[in-house]
């Protein structure tokens, strides 16, 4: 997905966005560390951490393979193990939206971010399969996913201290390029498939 796929675009616009040499970033969910690496390659000191123990292995694994300044822990988002303005960027892609409470991941990233760092956060749009991970709340059952549309996260972002510098829509097959040229920035997140915001602290 990261080379081809529903992912391809997203190292392309954190790199447009953190520069190489501003300072370490980090990958918050990193899952199996394939991001972290890649942007080790490029140059990037890069810390992954994930709350699953099983993901982090595989992607010491995966480090192994290499090259670059990587370092991978298991841990949680909401309760991150870093000191205040560590980062001079975060990528956190489709994370904030699986956590208990949305709000305090956010402030969390905010907390671990340098002055003027950038979020690279990327939210599930309404067109995603892994929405349907939600569905049993409306049988009032624990879900490991939250609702929060794009626009939620966009709001809610600015609401506890970041300024949005720019938002890419990814969308599924059958949205072409001069289909969403069309549309409105509301009715382009609608029929992403992921949002990706780029935030500065």
């Amino acid at each position: 997905m990261w080379e081809k796929g529903s992912r391809s675009t997203i190292l392309p616009y954190f790199m447009k966005h953190v520069a190489v040499g501003a300072g370490p970033v980090l990958d918050a969910g990193c899952g199996d560390g394939y991001a972290s690496c890649k942007l080790a390659e490029h140059g990037y000191q890069v810390e992954g951490i994930d709350i699953a123990g099983e993901m982090i292995r595989l992607a010491h694994d995966r480090v192994i393979s290499s090259s670059g300044s990587v370092h991978f822990q298991t841990g949680d988002i909401s309760a991150l193990p870093f000191a205040n303005d560590s980062f001079s960027g975060v990528l956190s892609i489709n994370v904030v939206e699986f956590t208990p409470s949305p709000l305090q991941a956010l402030l969390e990233l905010h907390r671990v971010l340098a002055p003027g760092g950038i979020l690279v956060l990327g939210i599930l749009g309404p067109t995603a399969g892994p929405r349907a991970h939600s569905y049993r709340r409306l049988y009032e059952e624990t879900t490991i996913q939250n609702t929060m549309m794009p626009w939620e996260a966009k709001q809610l972002a600015s609401e506890n201290g970041f300024t949005l510098l720019d938002e890419e829509p990814v969308y599924k097959e059958g949205i072409t390029p001069d289909i969403a040229g069309r549309l409105s920035v509301e009715l382009r997140e609608a029929v992403s498939f992921l949002t990706l915001f780029a935030l500065r602290k």
